[in-house]
């Protein structure tokens, strides 16, 4: 079963976004095919102590351009209708990572 989990994860990316990480990871199926696990993943303090609380969505390759349709006409639409030239301006500039890693070594399957 093991060798099965090692396969069935191609590729992984992360994203940072402060307290929030967003996993983006492409898997297999035992047949082969492909799909995609979109994770965010929330730090949360409790007692001294920090837990994580994950959210995931499947998304399956007969979905990915109706998806990557719908996901960028999105933020086209709040890019060009709803935040101020001075905001948008704010949001395209890059930014540099400036909280503490604490799960570099996590990954969620």
């Amino acid at each position: 079963m093991e060798e099965n989990n090692e396969k069935a994860e191609i590729f992984s990316q992360r994203v940072r976004a402060g307290k929030r990480t967003y996993f983006f990871d492409v898997k297999s199926t035992r047949s082969n095919d492909y799909y995609v696990t979109i994770t965010e993943s929330k730090r949360k303090f409790k007692d001294e102590t920090f837990s994580y609380e994950k959210h995931k969505i499947f998304l399956y390759k007969e979905d990915f351009a109706k998806f990557m349709e719908a996901l960028q006409g999105t933020i086209d639409h709040v890019k060009s209708e709803l935040l101020t030239e001075e905001a948008l301006a704010a949001l395209e500039a890059p930014v540099a990572e400036t909280e503490p890693s604490f799960d570099d070594e996590l990954k969620w399957e």
